[in-house]
């Protein structure tokens, strides 16, 4: 069986000694949920934001309303800014955000049910990742949730600060 998302993130946040933030809009708290299962994580979780009204985006996070009016909540431009806006907040060192369309409703011809943005922000730069899930709500929060995780993983698995390689898909 292989170790929980969560648990080696864990591992690589306390070696590293960074801390990590959340910023969740579609998945309501979820990916904390799953980060505060394990015990002692304290030692790198400061915690997160559940911004899920354009209001509480703003007001908390720092998402420009112009963002929010010309891409809307669920796009790269909002998830970048929710990400950073979460590090800086909390004073991590590391940041994840999510805003999806969780469904039954929401969708557009452009964002369909189970579209989820994600984005990472750290001191080295921001990326995003975007995806479009085929689940029923819970199944697409649930989706979500393990495709942050995976994101923050892939982010402490593939930096290199010797050799200045910083990226990752």
């Amino acid at each position: 069986m292989e170790t929980p998302l969560e648990i080696q993130i864990g591992h690589l946040l306390r070696a590293r000694r960074w801390k990590l933030a959340t910023a969740e809009s579609c998945t309501g708290g979820l990916i904390g949920h799953l980060l505060t299962g394990v015990p002692g994580c304290s030692e790198y979780y400061l915690g997160g934001v559940v911004a899920y009204a354009y209001e509480t985006k703003v007001a908390l996070l720092g998402v420009s309303w112009e963002t929010l009016q010309k891409y809307g909540a669920v796009s790269r431009e909002t998830v970048l800014e929710m990400a950073r806006g979460a590090r800086t907040l909390l004073g991590a060192d590391i940041a994840i955000s999510v805003s999806g369309i969780a469904g039954p409703g929401g969708a557009t011809p452009n964002k369909p049910v189970g579209t989820t943005w994600l984005g990472l922000s750290t001191a080295e730069g921001e990326w995003a990742r975007v995806y479009c899930f085929s689940g029923d709500r819970a199944q697409n929060k649930a989706d979500s949730a393990q495709a942050a995780l995976q994101f923050v993983l892939d982010a402490l698995t593939s930096f290199h600060p010797l050799n200045g390689d910083y990226r990752f898909s």
